[in-house]
């Protein structure tokens, strides 16, 4: 099942409890509008690159649309519209006066260089600039793109449209970004955990985590939970896997994914199979990487077993 069907099975399940009219119903699964452009860029070797890029603003009934915007290789239309939805409901129960939006563009941003990613954001940025603005679709960080990329866009559309601050969230702190907002998502990570262990009566000290993505959500989710005393014993991201019994140090791994860009030769802790990550011994699975994991790694097992 892929993340559209998963994400519209999900909201007709919630339109049936709420005894929604069958009309607002499929008025509510219809997205606003969707956008599809070509991204076609000179390579720093002068060789040119196609890429193709995605914005669907799903609803603006209770304000402008939000969404991030994410490069990965995996990104497609229905990715992109199931997140879009997602941001409508996310909103809506946080009662915020937003929409729901979501962007990307099928790259692998690993393989790029900074000044082709440049290059590529501002090309995406100069195609979807007409229909983006502060009052009607505003973009954020998601997997593979960080406040640079936002910088690059908040400049690009400025060309057109004149300074614009508030046309981007998650932008450098020195173009008007907010404090925090980095560890905004991997903070609430460490909110949720805290007040499902509560329920069982136990707390971040002296758990043992293992986390799955260690991008920004990952990362910082590791770092505050460490900081709260919780144990890392395993920790996966697209380069490979690493596990330490005895607890991964945080701050030496981020130093070395910084200077490595990824986990892959950290030497605190033993290389392993990073498909193993989701059944590694501990008391907390984090999943932080692309969506889908858990039912595409139990539908793998089932597939063993059934051969």
């Amino acid at each position: 099942m892929n993340a559209l069907v998963a994400t519209s099975r999900n909201f007709k399940r919630a339109a049936r409890l709420l005894s929604l009219d069958s009309k607002l119903e499929k008025s509510l699964l219809i997205p606003f509008r969707e956008i599809k452009v070509e991204c076609t860029i000179p390579k720093d070797d002068g060789t040119l690159a196609s890429f193709v890029g995605f914005r669907i603003q799903h609803d603006n009934a209770r304000g402008p649309m939000k969404g991030g915007i994410r490069y990965h290789p995996e990104v497609d239309p229905d990715e992109v519209n199931a997140l879009a939805q997602l941001m409508t409901w996310k909103t809506a129960v946080a009662n915020v006066p937003y929409g729901g939006a979501k962007g990307g563009i099928g790259c692998d941003p690993g393989e790029l260089s900074i000044s082709e990613l440049e290059r590529l954001t501002r090309v995406f940025t100069q195609k979807i600039h007409d229909l983006i603005g502060v009052h009607t679709d505003v973009p954020a960080p998601d997997m593979g793109t960080n406040p640079q990329t936002m910088a690059w866009i908040l400049d690009e559309y400025s060309k057109f449209h004149g300074y614009s601050p508030a046309v981007v969230t998650g932008k450098p702190i020195d173009l008007g970004g907010s404090l925090g907002r980095d560890a905004a998502t991997g903070r609430g990570v460490l909110f949720a955990t805290e007040a499902l262990l509560k329920e069982y009566g136990k707390s971040i000290t002296g758990q043992r985590f293992v986390i799955q993505g260690f991008g920004n959500v990952g990362s910082w989710a590791a770092q505050l939970i460490s900081e709260s005393g919780g144990k890392i014993v395993a920790i996966s991201d697209v380069t490979g896997a690493i596990k330490n019994s005895n607890g991964i140090d945080i701050p030496s791994l981020l130093k070395h994914t910084q200077e490595n860009r990824g986990v892959k030769g950290f030497n605190g802790g033993d290389s392993i199979d990073p498909a193993s990550i989701l059944v590694e011994d501990c008391d907390v699975l984090i999943p932080a990487a692309l969506g889908g994991v858990i039912n595409k790694f139990v539908s793998s097992l089932n597939r063993i077993h059934t051969f």
